[in-house]
């Protein structure tokens, strides 16, 4: 249990790191190591992925808030584009958290997979937007959040991966959209992990501690880490060239979507 703990807080401080320093929740890095460590704990597999899902949802409510306070305080932060997209990502998290209860641990871990490969090959491909594009209107906004919200929710992350792209493609300053998708990020979790509370206080074969799909002892070990970390990943934005992050990111996302398709086969 001590080892397990211990994982807990390192993956936490990884997370709080990330999130500072890409705008991204760390759902990425979260939940395939929340994977290995249930599958360590001997946790059905029918709840293992909603689980891993639920608390990476839950933990990312803390980080993106430790994260965007950082960055609103360098001036990062465009609200105005935060509170056009919240309505849209609350639909779609309501969705998407609906139709993860529904889908098996299998199905889950393929569309995870699949969503992380897709994600790394945007991160390398680095498309440049037209000059004169920018941000859309309120219902241009509010569809943008509702797929970010449905995926995100799906997924167990913070949307992060999808708004810092996005918002890229509306020619945001790269610190900018990094600062406003920790943002994003918020909502996007907060309505994921109450959803996954709600779908699963009558799943069976769940660990004690679990509330819903959301295991406390995970979730305080990787908060208390990341909301400290966090921080200091929004400073390393600020002065690292993140276009070189992200690829390295890219080629781990490479990695770990590789290994959850092989373990499916």
């Amino acid at each position: 249990m001590t080892l397990l703990i211990l994982t807990y807080l390192c993956v936490g401080a990884v997370v709080g790191v990330l999130a500072g320093l890409l705008g991204v929740g760390g759902g990425l890095v979260i939940v395939p190591m929340l994977v290995v460590c249930f599958t360590q704990q001997d946790i059905p597999q029918e709840s293992l992925m909603h689980l891993a899902i639920g608390t990476s949802a839950a933990s990312i409510v803390f980080t993106s808030v430790s994260s965007f306070r950082a960055h609103h305080k360098r001036g990062a932060v465009v609200w105005h584009a935060v509170f056009r997209i919240a309505p849209g990502i609350l639909a779609g998290a309501v969705l998407g958290t609906f139709l993860a209860s529904r889908m098996s641990t299998q199905g889950l871990k393929g569309f995870f997979a699949v969503f992380l490969c897709f994600v790394a090959l945007q991160m390398l491909l680095d498309r440049k937007p037209r000059p004169a594009r920018d941000l859309p209107g309120w219902w241009g906004m509010a569809a943008v959040g509702a797929a970010i919200g449905a995926v995100s929710s799906l997924a167990g992350i913070g949307g992060g991966i999808m708004s810092v792209p996005f918002l890229l493609w509306c020619n945001q300053p790269m610190h900018r959209a990094i600062g406003t998708s920790a943002a994003i990020g918020f909502p996007i979790a907060l309505f994921t992990s109450l959803g996954n509370v709600f779908f699963g206080l009558h799943a069976t074969g769940l660990p004690a501690y679990a509330v819903g799909y959301v295991y406390l002892p995970a979730l305080a070990c990787i908060v208390a880490a990341s909301v400290l970390t966090a921080p200091l990943g929004a400073g390393l934005a600020h002065r690292l060239p993140v276009r070189a992050l992200k690829r390295v990111f890219a080629v781990l996302l490479i990695v770990v979507g590789t290994r959850m398709l092989l373990s499916l086969v």
